[in-house]
């Protein structure tokens, strides 16, 4: 939900409503509905004005999976960055990374054909 996330994250930054109403240039009104998700539907302007003043990417409000699925960089140990400086060493970029991934998500989707 959108508008828990919100609420989140301006906990997080210690931000008030009206703050974060003042500095993102929207009504206090408006984010108390959201955040308490009678507005279920926010205009992605008002959702980059609201993440630009939280300082996060508009992703992290509107995909549920983002928080899920985010990883710290602290959590990266030195093997995966070994991994990828080898992948980037090797001639393989960004978007055959991505494609390889892709491949391997549908892969593991798939039930087992034996």
């Amino acid at each position: 939900m959108i508008g828990k996330r919100v609420q989140q994250l301006r906990k997080e930054k210690g931000l008030s409503l009206t703050e974060l109403a003042e500095r993102a240039g929207v009504a206090k009104s408006y984010i108390s509905s959201l955040e308490r998700d009678i507005q279920k539907n926010p205009s992605i302007q008002f959702l980059e004005k609201i993440a630009a003043v939280l300082k996060v990417p508009l992703e992290r409000l509107i995909d549920d999976q983002q928080d899920e699925t985010a990883i710290n960089e602290s959590e990266l140990d030195e093997e995966w960055f070994d991994i990828i400086r080898e992948a980037m060493t090797s001639g393989v970029d960004k978007q055959q990374f991505r494609e390889f991934l892709d491949f391997n998500k549908w892969k593991m989707k798939r039930p087992n054909e034996e």
